[in-house]
């Protein structure tokens, strides 16, 4: 098997060798290359694509004379260094030189290869390795021609901890530092949360911290309300708590039939020998059981670990639902909008997607697919020798698995069209915004900004990012407020601050004008070559944006915004255009929104320069889009703010509440007995605590409650 990719034209067949006349290996190929470069130069009265589509078969040529033979991966280069293609062949070479067919190829490679000015090689000991190491580029570099995940969404996760006497078990998200078992994934969550639920009266795990448990004196509600045996105060001994932590584990693990069966004996038991609260309590703890695997919705009875993956494609968009199961538990799903060509079939882009789906995450022992895909069996070796252990990948045609697919296709078919319904309305209001502040065109890319802060303190300004595909949350981009010299609560200052250090940045990024290379300037270096083995560096990880990039496709857009909206009024929109004049910037499109009188929604006043201040009719759906807009704005800023004021509290505790001293803090420590408790307690409660003052509760729960300015 080549393991040729949907985007890939057939591999090139190379003549025989004789083994009495064969010239030197190199010799051979200089040869084969001299032939191919003769034929391109030798085309002649080629249209100006032709011409384009030749230069770059000839810069293939080029490279190709350093590929090596053996399975890899190559890049596609353009002119600017940007990674156009990155595919992966049995035989690097052979697959580059399919490139340099003069006809056959479709519109897509054809541009592909007409843009192409230089290519890299690495090599690899095996085929499925090569497929790993592309899948692992095509997250990192992101290039165009590609199939693209667009998965910036990490997985939640149960852990049971392994680095204390008494393991908790808890949800997490991320780097998997913290040594323990970890079970999902779980699409969401909001089912991480039920799951922890159920399991802890199942099997009465702690979930508290370990700083929590280690100051505690007597139990917590949790174990009043039979949700946590009571390890921290004794009410548990060790041994009999490693009991439960292991029938958890065991559970998770897949086990549960037996788990279940375990406790129903030992309920049994416990009620012939007459110990009928023991076997109430074993009772409950199966009914919890029971609830854990009976709130999921479809359950199959004969799968107990598969991802199931379902592809739908309509109006050029793709839709790819996924289904988690695990312990036969249907762990919840999530719908993925891949960036692919209208060209790629459901099983190309599907087969695509799926090695750069798990190139991060655990994989399971079976996977379900709605379309059987080309390189099916490239990929199962390649996770299998991932993973450690062996994982199917099939497309069931019948049975209890197809009717998982199926299941998985039907979420597939409504989450597009709901997706496809969404950016139709988003159409219309971008058009109705800039009918209503006089654009030329629609806005592809909206900037909103915002200010955070109380009395000038852990200033933050945030940016937001919106446009045809609805909130871009990976580029949501927050700036702590650095400028010694602004006095605290100038907002005008603020503003400035955030907007020069923004457009500073992206001139020097992205400049308005960029030169494009002279026809007649000479290639980049042909190709380089490395060569991946057991000593070779793997390529670091991308940073994880906040969230899922939605359907439309933002990947290649400009990162200049065609509108900036400004939380404020004159005087934040005269601060902006300020900052904006002196980097030489005029034609940025600037709007101010102000608030309305009494801060009402819907009496919200425009200003624009050049133009007299304006409002929209309060039931305008434009209105009620930049509102959308506006409140984002807020959550990301204030979010970014309170994130900070947390951190800040946690390094210097409650002094850093004016009016709050060693006394004060510790009498409200011992009264709530958390930091926690007092940030939630309210202004009554406050007053409450011995030695606080009614000026000190206000100042206290201030700090906490109040609105930040904005």
């Amino acid at each position: 098997m080549t393991g040729r990719r949907p985007t890939d034209p057939p591999e090139v067949t190379l003549p025989p060798e004789d083994a009495a006349t064969r010239p030197p290996e190199a010799e051979e190929t200089e040869e084969q290359d001299e032939e191919i470069l003769l034929q391109i130069e030798a085309e002649d009265a080629l249209a100006p694509g032709e011409e384009s589509l030749a230069t770059g078969r000839a810069a293939i040529v080029r490279a190709a004379k350093l590929a090596p033979s053996g399975p890899g991966v190559y890049r596609m280069l353009a002119g600017d260094g940007t990674v156009l293609y990155v595919g992966k062949a049995k035989s690097i070479r052979k697959r580059v030189l399919s490139y340099t067919r003069p006809v056959g190829h479709t519109n897509r490679i054809a541009r592909m290869i007409a843009a192409t000015c230089t290519m890299e090689f690495v090599s690899t000991r095996t085929e499925p390795e090569a497929l790993l190491l592309e899948a692992n580029l095509i997250k990192q570099l992101k290039p165009r021609f590609n199939v693209l995940l667009r998965d910036d969404k990490s997985f939640p996760y149960i852990l049971i901890t392994a680095d204390h006497v008494a393991p908790q078990i808890t949800k997490h998200r991320g780097a998997r530092s913290r040594p323990g078992d970890y079970y999902g994934p779980f699409a969401s969550v909001w089912a991480v949360d039920r799951t922890i639920n159920a399991l802890e009266r199942a099997f009465l795990l702690r979930s508290c911290s370990d700083s929590y448990y280690e100051n505690r004196t007597r139990p917590c509600l949790l174990y009043q309300i039979k949700r946590c045996s009571g390890p921290c105060t004794g009410e548990i001994n060790h041994t009999d708590y490693a009991e439960l932590v292991r029938e958890a584990r065991a559970f998770l693990s897949g086990r549960s039939r037996a788990i279940k069966e375990e406790l129903a004996g030992e309920m049994e038991q416990a009620a012939e020998e007459l110990e009928f609260e023991r076997a109430a309590r074993l009772r409950d703890r199966l009914a919890a059981l029971s609830a854990v695997q009976g709130s999921q919705g479809i359950n199959p009875r004969g799968v107990e670990e598969a991802d199931v993956f379902a592809c739908h494609q309509q109006g050029g968009a793709t839709c790819i639902e996924v289904f988690f199961f695990r312990t036969g538990q249907n762990w919840g799903n999530r719908a993925y909008y891949p960036r692919a060509d209208r060209s790629l079939t459901e099983a190309e882009v599907l087969g695509a997607f799926l090695s750069q789906f798990y190139e991060d995450k655990p994989c399971p022992r079976l996977i379900l697919l709605s379309h059987k895909v080309e390189e099916q069996a490239l990929i199962a070796e390649a996770l299998s020798e991932k993973a450690g252990y062996k994982i199917d990948i099939a497309a069931p045609q019948r049975g209890e698995k197809r009717d998982l697919v199926d299941h998985a296709l039907q979420n597939a078919r409504e989450a597009l069209a709901r997706t496809l319904a969404e950016s139709q309305t988003q159409a219309k209001l971008l058009e109705g915004l800039a009918a209503a502040f006089g654009l030329g065109a629609p806005p592809q890319r909206i900037e909103v900004y915002d200010n955070s802060h109380i009395m000038g303190t852990n200033a933050v300004g945030g940016m937001i990012v919106a446009g045809p595909e609805g909130f871009r949350k990976s580029q949501y981009r927050k700036f702590n407020i650095k400028s010694a010299d602004l006095v605290p609560g100038d907002d005008f200052g603020m503003m400035r601050e955030v907007l020069t250090r923004r457009f500073s940045r992206l001139l020097k990024e992205a400049p308005r004008e960029e030169t494009a290379p002279a026809p007649d300037a000479p290639p980049p270096a042909d190709a380089a070559i490395v060569t991946a083995g057991p000593e070779a560096k793997p390529v670091p990880e991308m940073d994880e944006p906040e969230t899922d990039t939605a359907l439309p496709d933002a990947t290649d857009a400009s990162p200049w915004p065609d509108l900036v909206l400004i939380d404020g009024g004159l005087g934040q929109l005269n601060a902006a255009r300020k900052v904006l004049e002196e980097l030489g910037i005029t034609d940025v499109p600037l709007v101010g929104i102000a608030k309305g009188v009494d801060r009402d929604a819907g009496r919200e006043q425009f200003f624009i320069p050049g133009r007299p201040p304006f409002r929209m009719e309060p039931r305008d759906p434009v209105l009620y889009f930049i509102q959308r807009l506006r409140d984002e704005a807020h959550r990301f800023a204030i979010g970014s703010h309170r994130a900070r004021r947390k951190k800040d509290i946690t390094e210097a505790g409650l002094q850093a509440i004016a009016g709050v001293g060693p006394t004060r803090k510790r009498a409200l420590l011992r009264h709530f007995g958390t930091l926690k408790a007092i940030e939630r307690a309210s202004l009554a409660d406050l007053e409450q605590v011995a030695g606080i003052n009614a000026a000190t509760a206000k100042a206290v729960y201030d700090y906490f409650h109040e609105r930040p300015s904005s």
